[in-house]
């Protein structure tokens, strides 16, 4: 049974979005707003990854096995009719930070209103890192110091 929670635009049960027509009903998990989210935010100029360090790491061992979450690093809250979407990004350097925030909340925007049919009341955007493109990444010494 799903539970009651409090959403964007009132109080909503489970984790799905029901449209209810005379033809039939419509489902749509939040998951699937958050992977819709999450692809629209990764094909924007600038942004080199979704999410914190954590679920970046957690994303590579899914990589390597074959499978990849596309709402990594992205939080949806979706009520009946609206959703709101907080997204994690890494910027490459030199990308003007400022500019690609505003296109990642253009392009999540455009993509959850046209292929969910939500209206979205925020996109916040949190940019944790910035990739350098050519810098070594960090590695350890025999004794297990990083160099």
């Amino acid at each position: 049974m799903a539970s009651t929670t409090n959403r964007v635009d009132g109080t909503t049960t489970g984790t799905t979005t029901t449209q209810v027509t005379t033809k039939g009903k419509t489902l749509i998990d939040d998951a699937v707003v958050a992977k819709v989210a999450g692809i629209a935010a990764r094909d924007v100029p600038g942004v080199h990854a979704l999410g914190g360090n954590a679920a970046r790491a957690f994303g590579a061992i899914r990589d390597a096995i074959g499978s990849s979450d596309l709402g990594q690093g992205v939080r949806v809250e979706v009520g009946e009719t609206q959703a709101a979407v907080d997204v994690t990004i890494v910027v490459e350097y030199p990308v003007p930070m400022m500019e690609v925030a505003s296109a990642v909340r253009a392009a999540v925007t455009t993509a959850v209103t046209d292929l969910v049919g939500l209206e979205v009341t925020e996109v916040n955007v949190a940019i944790n890192d910035v990739e350098i493109p050519g810098l070594p990444a960090a590695t350890e010494d025999s004794e297990g110091r990083v160099r």
